[in-house]
């Protein structure tokens, strides 16, 4: 069975955007050592287009998949680019948006969890990434197998949190934790069962 894995960034306070879901203050810490972790360790997770600027060329290592919200699919839209992560098959979670606006990308309506199920059933070496946002999360929340938190040195003080569910608290074992000289620290956690 094939993992579900929320890889994401996020403040210390466990933000992974202001209130309307920016997260572009984190982008400065995209840099040294830590460029070289990303880019290295999970190149499917850059966008297509930063790949040829970023002389990525490396085959997918963790997911073949990536599911998001319509509002992390729009930062790309709104930049002109229908398959930001073209090199996975992409599925977008939407109600707004009726008509895929690109060949490689899969709108989901309605039944995320048993679509996200058939995924995981899938015979696959490679596992599925969750991109965001925060809803997307916290109705994919009890799928969620592994979690890979970024976290930035920065405090929000508010915005959009990691899941947007309601208070259940849910277990995790913590494994790999990484520090980079940046101040960004990379946390693992696999679900408890």
């Amino acid at each position: 069975m094939r993992k579900l894995t929320y890889y994401i960034a996020c403040s210390i306070d466990g933000f992974i955007g202001d209130p309307e879901g920016d997260a572009t203050s984190m982008f400065a810490f995209s840099t040294g050592t830590y460029l070289e972790f990303m880019v290295g360790e999970f190149p499917e997770t850059i966008p297509t287009q930063a790949r040829g600027p970023l002389g990525i060329d490396a085959d997918n290592k963790h997911f073949d998949t990536v599911i998001q919200g319509l509002n992390s699919y729009q930062l790309a839209l709104d930049i002109g680019v229908t398959s930001p992560y073209a090199h996975l098959r992409e599925i977008v979670a939407t109600r707004s948006l009726t008509e895929s606006p690109d060949p490689n990308v899969e709108l989901i309506a309605d039944d995320l969890v048993g679509r996200v199920r058939e995924l995981k059933a899938e015979d696959s070496p490679l596992g599925i990434w969750l991109c965001g946002g925060s809803q997307i999360a916290g109705a994919l929340i009890d799928e969620v197998d592994e979690l890979i938190i970024k976290t930035y040195p920065q405090v929000y003080g508010s915005g959009m949190p990691m899941f947007g569910a309601g208070f259940e608290p849910r277990d995790f074992e913590l494994g790999e934790v990484r520090t980079f000289d940046n101040g960004v620290l990379v946390r693992t956690y696999t679900r408890k069962r």
